[in-house]
C-alpha cells in the first residue's frame, strides 16, 4: 500500500505576512549618563563645576549613540544642567532622552513606528512574530496595532505554528 503524501508548507500557502517588530529596533549604542556624576559631592549642584565637567566630556564616546540621561543622586537638579548637558551631546548622539533605558526604548520604538511606510501590509493578514532576541517595550504591540487595524486583513499574534487571533476586518 504505498501511497503519495505531498508535503505542503500551509503556512506559506495561507498568505501570512510575518512582522517581527525587531527590524524596526534602532541600531545603535545606548548610553546612560548619570547626573550624579556631574555633583559636588554627589549632591550639590554648583553651577561652576557642573559646565566644567559638562565641556571636559568627551563627546567621540557618544558619536551615532542613543543617550538617556537620568540622577540616582538625591539631590535636586535645575533643568537648565539638562540643557546644558543636552547641548553639549546633541550633534553626536543620534537621540538624547530623559529616563531611564526602558524609557529610551519606549521613545525610540515610537519613533520608528510612527515613521515605518506600512502600506505594503495593506490588505494582508498579518502575524506579529512574539517571541524576539531584543526585548521590545509593549507600547511597540500596542502603537502596531494602532496602525495595523484601519489597513491590515487580519492580525494575529504569535507563532505561524500557534497564534492568537486579533481581529478581521
Amino acid at each position: 500500500m504505498s501511497q503519495e503524501f505531498e508535503i505542503r508548507n500551509k503556512v506559506a500557502e495561507s498568505g501570512l505576512v510575518n512582522f517581527d517588530l525587531t527590524y524596526l529596533v534602532p541600531k545603535g549604542e545606548r548610553i546612560g549618563i548619570d547626573l550624579k556624576d556631574f555633583l559636588f559631592m554627589e549632591t550639590i549642584l554648583k553651577e561652576k563645576d557642573f559646565r566644567e565637567k559638562v565641556s571636559a566630556l568627551d563627546i567621540k564616546e557618544y558619536r551615532d549613540s542613543y543617550i538617556y540621561i537620568y540622577n540616582s543622586a538625591d539631590a535636586i537638579v535645575p533643568l537648565w544642567a539638562y540643557f546644558l548637558l543636552t547641548a553639549q551631546l546633541t550633534d553626536v548622539a543620534k537621540k538624547i532622552v530623559f529616563g531611564s533605558r526602558e524609557d529610551l526604548e519606549i521613545i525610540l520604538m515610537h519613533n520608528a513606528i510612527q515613521t515605518y511606510d506600512f502600506d505594503q501590509l495593506r490588505g494582508k493578514r498579518i502575524l506579529v512574530k512574539g517571541c524576539s532576541e531584543h526585548e521590545i517595550p509593549e507600547n511597540a504591540y500596542i502603537e502596531l496595532v494602532e496602525q495595523l487595524k484601519p489597513i491590515v486583513k487580519s492580525l494575529m499574534f504569535g507563532e505561524a505554528c500557534s497564534n492568537v487571533p486579533i481581529f478581521k476586518n
